[in-house]
């Protein structure tokens, strides 16, 4: 054989193993992200995820963390992950591709932690509901992070407060979402949809008077344009942990167990210290001047009658039978 023959061989095997070589590593090195800045518990929380994943695989990963929704809002983070550009991520779930999602934000679901635990936890009824919704969008469901209850907050004291069935006059941002919409309006708000991203933009300028869709964690950072409070519990706060399908199939069996079991072993740390920084979260709103108006539990039950009766069957419409299914469960536990 030719000298020249050999080396060309040569040099075809040498460039087919570094091809494949490459390939490995990047099939390896994985963006990861979420929404709240670094330092956070979430970020916290999901940095401990990613160590014990890269210390049980002897480093054969690698991730980059980008956080703050530094990756987009989380409704484009999630289409991110479906198409493979992003790895992994924690956060909501959008319901722009698939209206069965809406499961998630049903709202007055449930009314304390003990009950979202049963009900949102890792294996669940809404778990593997959620995740075979999230399977046709080429994403598998690993587990949750649970955040807290939602309320309002507002830059001027409304009308009535605790009571429902007076309008309030006043136009508050909710998510793009079907659910926070529906409760608004029953709470006596007029709603307006649009991304967190924006929503502080809409404080700044007047456009809206208030936000419903999160809570005392998130509307801590509003400290200047936050004036009060209303912890409504419209709705349960739960993120999940989520990646990839194909990412997940090219995961060796031990590999996809241990993935399940890491993210069982953050959700459930959470649920023991998460209704702590709950309430630690609303003195925060206190300190920086922030009213906390008190609901009482007549007014919080008039409040999810309210919503039960006229938002739940829009909600059936939009979602299906799994929506009297997971009601059906968790009254069983009520």
């Amino acid at each position: 054989m030719k000298k020249s023959t050999i080396a060309l061989l040569l040099g075809f095997f040498l460039a087919f193993f570094h091809s494949g070589t490459s390939h490995a590593d990047t099939s390896r090195s994985w963006k990861v992200g979420h929404l709240r800045q670094s330092g956070s518990a979430i970020d916290k929380d999901l940095h401990q995820f990613i160590e014990q994943v890269k210390k049980k695989t002897d480093n054969t990963f690698s991730f980059d963390v980008y956080t703050g929704n530094r990756l987009g809002d989380y409704s484009v983070v999630q289409e991110r992950v479906s198409f493979g550009e992003v790895q992994l991520y924690v956060g909501p779930l959008s319901t722009s591709i698939d209206k069965r999602l809406l499961l998630a934000t049903i709202p007055y679901l449930v009314n304390n932690w003990a009950e979202a635990q049963q009900v949102y936890t890792q294996g669940s009824d809404l778990f593997n509901t959620l995740a075979i919704f999230l399977k046709e969008q080429n994403i598998k469901l690993l587990g949750g992070w649970p955040v807290y209850f939602g309320g309002i907050a507002l830059t001027k004291k409304p009308a009535q407060p605790g009571n429902p069935d007076v309008s309030k006059h006043m136009i508050l941002r909710v998510p793009p979402i079907k659910s926070f919409e529906l409760s608004a309006r029953q709470l006596g708000y007029t709603p307006y949809p649009i991304t967190w991203t924006y929503a502080k933009m809409g404080l700044k300028t007047g456009m809206v008077a208030g936000m419903i869709g999160g809570g005392a964690e998130g509307y801590s950072g509003l400290k200047d344009l936050v004036k009060y409070y209303l912890p409504v519990k419209d709705h349960f706060e739960h993120w999940f942990i989520y990646m990839n399908l194909d990412n997940w199939n090219n995961l060796s069996p031990q590999e996809q167990e241990l993935f399940i079991k890491t993210a069982s072993e953050i959700e459930q740390r959470r649920y023991r210290v998460a209704p702590a920084q709950e309430k630690e979260s609303i003195e925060q709103l206190k300190r920086q001047g922030t009213e906390v108006i008190e609901l009482s539990e007549k007014e919080l039950r008039a409040m999810r009658t309210k919503v039960e009766k006229n938002v739940w069957p829009l909600l059936e419409k939009e979602i299906g039978e799994s929506f009297s299914q997971i009601i059906s469960g968790v009254k069983k536990l009520q």
